[in-house]
């Protein structure tokens, strides 16, 4: 490796995707001079792939999104009241949307967090309910689509 694949290297780590063009006039070769000491980078293995960076403020945060099944025991309660859980599920940061829905669930909860840590702690939080009888946990794994209405 001599000068010139030098300051090639260092043109293509500080801009992959600098133009051959641009780099020829910064090395002071022909494009075709550049095109094939590039080529012989990448044949040597010196040069392995080309990134982009990415600034951690530009990053979105990573999403964890589960759907929570609630099953609670109205037979030792007496009573059962959804709404109580609701509104005191309505305060867990990390909690989009509780629904009362038919069928054995009493209650389905959306969830959506940063991370799988998150979650466990939502559900660690809901397991403390009094007469709380199962829960079932669905993690999204790919969303197909998502249509939003409009009201």
């Amino acid at each position: 490796m001599d000068k010139f694949d030098q300051h090639i290297i260092q043109i293509l780590k500080a801009d992959a995707r600098c133009s051959v063009s641009e780099i020829a006039k910064q090395v002071n070769l022909s494009r075709s001079a550049v095109t094939a000491r590039i080529r012989k980078l990448e044949e040597d293995r010196v040069i392995t792939g080309y990134h982009a960076q990415v600034s951690l403020s530009q990053e979105s945060p990573a999403q964890i999104c589960a759907y929570l099944a609630l099953k609670f025991d109205t037979s030792s309660s007496g009573i059962h009241d959804c709404t109580t859980y609701a509104n005191s599920l309505s305060l867990i940061d990390g909690i989009q949307w509780c629904h009362g829905i038919s069928g054995e669930t009493d209650l389905m909860l959306y969830v959506q967090v940063a991370n799988m840590g998150r979650l466990k702690e939502i559900i660690d939080t809901i397991y403390t309910y009094p007469h709380l009888r199962q829960l079932v946990t669905h993690t999204v794994i790919h969303e197909f689509f998502h249509h939003t209405t409009e009201k």
